[in-house]
This record gives C-alpha cells, structure tokens and sequence, in this order.
C-alpha cells in the first residue's frame, strides 16, 4: 500500500518562493509506485493542500489532515522542503512530534541550533572546529562600531544571525558602514552576527543520512561573480558551482570528514549542507543549512548527481529514513 506524504513546502520568510520550486522538485520526483505525493503550502495566513487542478484544501491544524471529496486524509510522514521558519527553526519539526507525524528532516533542537549560527558555533568550537572571529548584536543595543573593528578587523561581513539564502548579509569595508549593515540585518532577525572576513576558497559539503548510513557527497567549490555568495549567486545564477571541488584530495577528504563528525555530534537527520572556507589551508565553518535547496540548480542535488544519487533515490532514502526512524 502507498505511504501518503506530506511535501511542505512555503514558510513564512523571504524563501517561501525558493522552498515552493524545492518542494515541487519533489513531487515531481517521488516514486509513485510506491508514494502518494502531496503538496502541503504552510503559510503564515494558512495551510492547505493544492490538487493537480491547483484547487486549495485546507489543512486541519489540529492533526494534519486534510478533507478532500468527503474522504479525510491523514499523512504517513512529512517531507518537509520548507527554508527558514518555521521548517528549518524547529517549529514545524516540533509541532510534527507532538501530533506524532515522522518528517524527513533533523529534529526541532538541532532545528533550532543549526538556524542560530551564534549557538551552533558555540557548541562546535569545543569540537576544534575552527570559525571566524565574530561579535555579536542584539536590536536595540548600542552599536559600539570601534569595539567591532577592534575584534573582527575590515572588511568583515554583517549578517543577520537567524535567517538564510544570505538575506540581511552586508560586506562592510569601512567603520562607518556598520550601522546601517547592522539595520538591514535587523529586518530579517533581532539578532546579528559580525564575522571576520575570510580569504580563500569557500566550499559546500552535503552530508546525507543515505540508505542507512552518513554519507559525504562530493565537495562544491563555490566562486561568486560578486564579493560573496549572495541571494542572486545562489539563485540567480551569478556564481559558478564546480562540483568536485578544486582542492586536494587530502584537503577534501578533511572537510567531508569534519562535515561528518558536525553530523554525527549534533545527531543530525536528513538532508545537511555546511559551508566552509579554506583560510591559511584551514577550513573554517560558516554556517549549516538543515533544509538545503534542492530544484535542479542547486548545490545538494549536483552533488547527490557527481556520487552517481538519482534525485527519484535521495528523495526516497529520505523518506524511508524518516519512515523508520
């Protein structure tokens, strides 16, 4: 008998529209022999299934399920494609749990540290991991823009703490460009994080829980046409993505296995993409991103594509993890 999955897809911040087009990717990739795909859009004014004729149904908050044709259905697991809050913050994962519907992404405390780049990079540092130097803002504080300078140094980067797709990034050159990069990364957190600029190479590392075991795809070398990897080099095409990576075997085996032991030590599920820059022949973690992208352009399903993964098997593996776990 077909497992009924639940595709969510949506949000309620700057993404929606990214995780609407990975959550199609989806649905137009599941196994129909063996699923029956639904697309669930989880927005802030409502939720609600789309049929193939683009008919809305509502979504009953109360155990989701939805009512369609007089016949109540209830959903087997959630493949949850949503980017930012609340799929990629612990919310959803959370409220899931509670209703007691298994969903293909990491659990809602990994959730939320993951999301807070300031609380993961606190509990990695005992790891070894190797980071920025950062400082950090709350809205509202006084922005002492001498003391910033004075521990992350020029050029550095502000950026908003807890949000993704690089909205609420600034590349700061001068002292004085701090404050207002302090403002436009409030728009999208009352929380910022001030990073010390990194010189060298920046590479993406998915790590997937896949048929069973943790596995390290191939390493992505990422080189915008800008100064960094913005909303537009990620999606608008203004970047190149070379995938494998131009870097050493030695040096890709070292940060797929430091992507691994970030996966392993924070008892990560699903679907994992983390960022690192090689900076004096080190790499240096930026960030993770729980609920990477997955349309055709992006980064993890190149990847997945490089180790010989077909998007119909990741998708799946998925699944099928979130099935028995």
């Amino acid at each position: 008998m077909k497992k009924t999955i639940a595709i969510a897809m949506g949000g309620y911040s700057s993404e929606y529209r990214i995780s609407i087009n990975s959550g199609n990717i989806v649905y137009k990739n599941l196994d129909r022999d063996l699923y029956e795909p639904y697309r669930v859009h989880i927005l802030q004014s409502e939720w609600f299934v789309v049929t193939e004729d683009d008919t809305p149904y509502p979504i009953n908050k109360s155990n989701f399920t939805v009512t369609i044709d007089d016949k109540v259905i209830s959903f087997d697991c959630v493949f949850n494609t949503i980017h930012g809050t609340p799929g990629e913050n612990g919310l959803l994962q959370a409220y899931l749990e509670l209703i007691g519907v298994p969903q293909t992404s990491c659990d809602y405390y990994q959730s939320a540290l993951t999301f807070n780049k300031r609380d993961l990079i606190s509990v990695l540092r005992p790891y070894g991991v190797k980071t920025a130097t950062n400082y950090f803002l709350n809205k509202g504080e006084d922005i002492d823009t001498k003391a910033i300078v004075d521990r992350v140094g020029l050029p550095c980067f502000v950026k908003a703490n807890r949000a993704g797709s690089s909205f609420g990034v600034t590349k700061v050159k001068t002292e004085e460009e701090i404050v207002s990069a302090a403002k436009t990364a409030f728009t999208e957190d009352d929380e910022a994080i001030i990073e010390s600029f990194l010189d060298g190479t920046e590479v993406s590392v998915g790590v997937i829980m896949y048929k069973g075991e943790i596995v390290a795809l191939p390493v992505t070398e990422i080189v915008p046409d800008g100064e960094f990897f913005d909303y537009e080099a990620k999606y608008l095409g203004k970047s190149q993505e070379i995938t494998p990576a131009r870097i050493s075997e030695e040096d890709t085996l070292k940060v797929q296995e430091i992507a691994k032991m970030i996966y392993r030590k924070l008892k990560m599920k699903g679907f994992s993409r983390s960022e690192f820059i090689f900076h004096d022949g080190e790499p240096h973690f930026i960030e993770m991103n729980t609920n990477p992208g997955i349309s055709q352009a992006s980064i993890l399903p190149q990847q997945a594509e490089k180790a010989g993964i077909t998007l119909k098997d990741l998708f799946g593996s998925a699944v099928e993890a979130a099935l028995n776990q």
